[in-house]
């Protein structure tokens, strides 16, 4: 996907982090943007950055993690613009703790925002493209965590990978069916975005606030190393343009941190060696 103009953006994530700086790098390039968001608030916010600008703009106040309300994101973008050439599916948390530890509440919604939400949107969005018969493009956000692994978030590690492989195998479906839409996983390092406040984003439907998890050291010390490793990330402000060049170029895996690259080639020969991971080797590396 080459040309912008008057093209029609969909973003999910759009309130706050990479969502927003995406919508504005949409607008930017002559887009129309459709912004998705749980938070009104902080969608409202993206919506007058875009109309600042002379954009054009819709917004949706949404919980992808529901089924139901990414029909309704859609059928909102269809009926404001009639058309989708872009979908970025950038709505994700970042939930920490052991396997032992950690709520399935927690898991539950960790699933359903970075994996589901994605599935439900590619399922309706990409029937679209395909009718539309003109070129296109699905831009999933994952992360670095979807290419390598480390300890203490497994649940974030599984719903990255999940993302990447769903991402890789949509590809090749497309690809056999000479669809002219084009797709791309977003796996970006430690960026300064608002991620680690993901906690103000959770449906009520997965709170317990009387849970003792949420009360214990472990859970706080998550918390405290979350907000650590994003606020001393690299800047969000070049990452927008970064991500509709490559959509540009026609690449598939964007990178952020070439220098993580040893970690994904570290992992694929464990694989292909038969070694087992080594926490002591990742973590002494991934720290440096």
């Amino acid at each position: 996907m080459k040309d912008f103009q008057n093209k029609v953006a969909v973003i999910t994530g759009a309130g706050n982090g990479f969502g927003a700086e995406f919508a504005k790098e949409a607008c930017r390039r002559g887009m129309k943007v459709m912004l998705v968001d749980i938070d009104e608030h902080d969608v409202a916010r993206t919506r007058k950055a875009i109309l600042d600008a002379r954009g054009t703009v819709e917004i949706c106040v949404a919980d992808v993690s529901l089924e139901s309300e990414v029909d309704q994101m859609v059928k909102a973008a269809m009926s404001a613009f009639g058309r989708i050439d872009l979908l970025i599916n950038n709505a994700g948390v970042a939930i920490g703790g052991s396997v032992v530890d950690m709520p399935v509440r927690d898991w539950e919604w960790i699933v359903a925002v970075n994996d589901m939400s994605q599935i439900y949107a590619m399922k309706r969005v990409i029937p679209i493209m395909i009718a539309q018969d003109s070129p296109c493009h699905i831009v999933n956000v994952a992360s670095l965590a979807g290419l390598v692994t480390m300890g203490s978030m497994p649940a974030y590690f599984a719903t990255k990978h999940f993302s990447v492989a769903l991402t890789e195998s949509a590809n090749y479906d497309l690809q056999a069916k000479n669809a002219k839409i084009q797709m791309s996983v977003f796996c970006p390092g430690y960026v300064k975005t608002d991620l680690y406040n993901y906690e103000r984003h959770r449906p009520n439907r997965f709170k317990a606030p009387d849970d003792p998890y949420y009360s214990s050291d472990a859970y706080k010390e998550i918390l405290k190393r979350a907000e650590h490793v994003i606020t001393t990330g690299i800047p969000l402000d070049p990452i927008a343009a970064l991500v509709f060049n490559a959509i540009e170029r026609g690449d598939f895996y964007i990178e952020t941190n070439k220098k993580a690259k040893w970690l994904i080639l570290d992992r694929a020969l464990n694989i292909i060696l038969q070694r087992n991971p080594n926490y002591a080797k990742v973590m002494a590396k991934a720290t440096k």
